[in-house]
């Protein structure tokens, strides 16, 4: 059991003046893993305080200073390394291989990237008559989502330490024990007491708490568009700085020119990777009329490469969704797309045959969809993905800009020219050819409903900074 009722405040771990707990389950065996206090608002205002006292210092810290702290906790991070891969498969259920290759791994670039763009930044620039300086914007709230307990919340409190920001995370309550070992690394690493702050709660206590608090500067969220909107409603209220990554229903073209095969395995890989549950997924996978009868085979063979169970066999890619109210939810999904009238290629409803414990999800693929249908429209967040057949390109890019997000877009095939020309086309904020490496140096974020601002490297950075104009001084800007 990873019992922790305490919440980390001013560089210390303190009791909840709250007696409110929360079990913590394991979605592979439906069994608790332990309990969390859900913080109160006195504990939030704790927490803010300490942020806003810790301000005036730690924004005034060195480029250099804060660079060795990012450094620190990489090396803090990659120390606890077995001790992350193995909460993130008790508390999220990724399997193994998925908890180390990619969440850790996530997690980890983040603090090494902060840095890397903390060694160019420049922090004042003159322009002749006046020089800009970027600023710390103030104390920021954190909240982050459960469906990437690391990357999620590394992303923010990298930007925010890169650029002098004190800080307050909200780590969601269905995963929070990866953000509560990054809490030790972080008092580890040299961070200023009060600069970070962690305090489990609830959306309703917390997470409002944060975005409507009159001493929090900026608020960056993750999550769903709906949280979203009420989280915007609450800071237009002091008039705050929002950066919202929310929602997406990405698309893959395939192009004529494609290997079938190959734009199979990627289409499949998008909702077997962390059983789908992946703001950016390609979920529409838009293909080739003329392909259809061929890429639809190609599934079929493809799938059993991505082996769905128990996320403690090392040979398994894909694992449960994180909860009960998730699994209820795709369930629903899927019975609407049967009803609407396409045609279910692979899955359905219920659980994989030997897997009635854990909220497994049988990879579900769609055929036969118009785009207008609900499961080409809204957000699933399961393993779960729509064939659409195209005649030309046109339409193609018609039918991938047909949509209320634009998180992410996605290109198979083979001529360089006809790529670039479907890259550019698609609106959306990250564009992926061929089964691309992301370079996590990139900017981040999202068109449309898919949200506001950018994370990762460098543009991650200048969220957490306000630019002042200075004019009439003589002494020359720094770096």
């Amino acid at each position: 059991m990873r019992t922790n009722l305490k919440h980390f405040i001013n560089g210390e771990w303190i009791e909840s003046t709250g007696n409110e707990t929360s079990d913590v389950i394991n979605p592979a065996t439906e069994k608790s893993i332990g309990k969390i206090s859900l913080g109160t608002k006195e504990d939030l205002d704790k927490a803010v305080a300490a942020a806003k006292a810790a301000l005036p210092t730690f924004s005034r810290t060195t480029k250099e200073e804060r660079i060795k702290m990012l450094r620190n906790i990489a090396k803090g991070y990659e120390k606890r390394k077995q001790e992350l891969i193995e909460v993130m498969t008790e508390e999220l259920g990724a399997p193994l291989k998925i908890s180390e290759e990619v969440h850790y791994e996530m997690g980890l670039s983040h603090f090494k990237e902060a840095a890397n763009a903390l060694e160019d930044y420049t922090f004042e620039k003159d322009h002749g008559s006046y020089k800009v300086v970027k600023e710390s914007i103030g104390v920021s709230g954190l909240i982050t989502p459960w469906n990437f307990p690391t990357n999620q919340t590394s992303t923010k409190i990298a930007g925010a330490i890169a650029a002098g920001s004190p800080m307050v995370l909200k780590p969601s309550e269905l995963t929070p024990y990866a953000a509560m070992i990054l809490a030790e690394i972080i008092d580890e690493a040299g961070v200023p007491k009060g600069a970070f702050n962690l305090v489990n709660g609830t959306g309703s206590t917390i997470g409002d708490g944060i975005s409507s608090h009159p001493d929090i500067d900026f608020v960056s969220f993750t999550g769903s568009g709906a949280v979203g909107e009420k989280i915007m409603q609450n800071a237009a209220k002091t008039i705050k700085k929002v950066a919202l990554e929310l929602g997406g229903k990405s698309p893959l073209v395939v192009l004529e020119d494609a290997d079938v095969e190959e734009a199979a395995k990627i289409a499949v890989s998008h909702i077997a990777m962390n059983t789908g549950q992946v703001c950016t997924a390609a979920t529409r996978i838009i293909i080739p009329a003329s392909m259809k009868e061929k890429f639809e085979e190609a599934v079929k063979k493809v799938l059993p490469s991505f082996p769905v169970g128990d996320p403690l066999n090392k040979d398994n890619v894909t694992g449960p969704l994180v909860a009960e109210k998730q699994w209820d939810r795709v369930q629903d999904y899927i019975k609407k797309g049967m009803d609407e009238g396409a045609t279910l290629l692979t899955g359905g409803t219920g659980k994989p045959d030997g897997l009635e414990t854990g909220y497994f999800v049988k990879p579900t693929v769609f055929t036969d969809v118009s785009n207008d249908m609900v499961i080409a429209q809204e957000e699933i967040f399961g393993p779960v993905t729509t064939i659409i057949t195209y005649d030309d390109l046109e339409q193609a890019l018609e039918i991938a800009n047909d949509t209320i997000y634009g998180l992410a877009g996605y290109a198979v095939g083979k001529d360089q020219e006809t790529l670039d020309y479907v890259a550019k086309n698609i609106r959306a904020g990250q564009i992926i050819v061929n089964d691309a490496e992301q370079d996590r140096a990139a900017p981040f974020g999202g068109f449309k409903q898919s949200g506001i601002g950018r994370e990762w490297g460098a543009f991650g950075i200048e969220e957490y900074l306000e630019p002042k104009a200075i004019m009439g001084v003589k002494v020359p800007a720094k770096v």
